[in-house]
């Protein structure tokens, strides 16, 4: 067996304004920097075998606070999505600058594409190789995987067999569970935040310890 803590990094000021980041480089903020603390204290029980993160910086910074070691692994297939000519634009922004083709994306991303954006297939097509990867090299180990909400959303998306990509992505500073069985990929525990206590986050479309067997 394989298990993947996957861990969203902490919030940033683009979150905050709710502006698309994608492949920007952009920072925690303050907030971020407390959710990713205690979320080490949470952390701190579990012993991992090894980390791999995505090369940007928020999930580096979110890394290097919860685990602090050498050795850590840097990947560039967990970087997130691009979001082409929506990235840095609040929601409100972008419905008013490209509503038609905003609304249909928001609706099947994976047949609508954004211009300029990474297609969601291709981007699915990354994250799951990057994920089979991990899961090869790492027979009966525990990992961390420190990347993005979009990244964890495609994974458990592909996991889960659906299409409704959008409620599969978790709360910043979050811990998903995956295992690997017999071959197979099993969604142990989704978005688990109850280390934020009184920090407020995100809701999502999946519940807390949604399990897929």
């Amino acid at each position: 067996m394989v298990r993947l803590i996957l861990i969203r990094h902490g919030v940033t000021e683009w979150n905050s304004d709710k502006r698309y980041c994608g492949s920007r480089d952009i920072g925690l903020n303050d907030e971020g920097r407390s959710q990713v603390k205690l979320l080490s204290d949470k952390l701190n029980a579990l012993r991992f075998d090894k980390v791999y993160y995505s090369h940007k910086k928020r999930a580096m910074q979110t890394a290097r606070i919860l685990f602090n070691q050498a050795g850590m692994i840097p990947s560039r297939g967990l970087r997130e999505i691009s979001f082409g000519m929506i990235e840095g634009l609040k929601h409100e922004e972008v419905r008013r600058k490209h509503a038609s083709v905003y609304e249909n994306w928001l609706k099947d991303p994976f047949t609508n594409n954004i211009p300029r954006a990474e297609p969601m297939n291709s981007f699915k097509n990354r994250v799951e190789r990057s994920m089979r990867s991990i899961v090869r090299s790492n027979s009966g180990k525990t990992i961390a995987v420190v990347c993005h909400g979009g990244v964890i959303g495609i994974f458990l998306a592909g996991i889960l067999k659906t299409r409704d990509f959008w409620r599969c992505v978790p709360s910043p500073a979050s811990v998903t569970v995956v295992e690997h069985r017999k071959g197979k990929l099993i969604l142990k525990k989704f978005n688990d935040t109850a280390h934020l206590k009184v920090i407020p986050v995100r809701k999502t479309g999946l519940s807390n310890g949604v399990s897929d067997e």
